[in-house]
């Protein structure tokens, strides 16, 4: 079954989330953000794609992810261990998530990155879950 991209949904991820801090060729890029432009790029689907709920991808080739990040940063042993490792340090921080039961798969939380982001947007969450599409 092939799942709809949350942007096919009608879902809009705020600008801010797609552009990198700097130019392309910096390494002072974070690790969401690198994901997220391969996610916006068709060219990576066969790498790493949208999957299911709102914000879920799975990374389909975990070691080519690791090297386009390696060559991004200029390390070049970067390996998916590394990676990874990067990746559960934003599990404190609630960015991120690893999907149970679905390897190589992981979920933003949009709102937590809209607040470490973008502090003073009123995200109309006093009344709501949070989730996008609730009115």
């Amino acid at each position: 079954a092939i799942t709809p991209s949350p942007s096919s949904l009608g879902f809009a991820f705020p600008e801010w989330a797609y552009k990198a801090e700097s130019s392309p060729g910096s390494r002072q890029i974070q690790l969401w953000h690198f994901i997220l432009e391969l996610l916006r790029q068709e060219r990576y689907r066969e790498v790493i794609a949208w999957q299911g709920d709102y914000g879920e991808f799975v990374i389909k080739d975990p070691d080519e992810v690791a090297r386009l990040w390696g060559v991004r940063k200029c390390k070049p042993h970067m390996n998916y261990d590394k990676l990874s490792r990067a990746l559960r340090y934003y599990y404190n921080k609630r960015i991120l998530h690893k999907t149970k039961g679905k390897r190589f798969t992981y979920k933003f939380n949009f709102n937590k990155l809209v607040l470490v982001n973008c502090p003073f947007i009123d995200l109309g969450l006093a009344g709501g879950t949070g989730t996008p599409g609730d009115t």
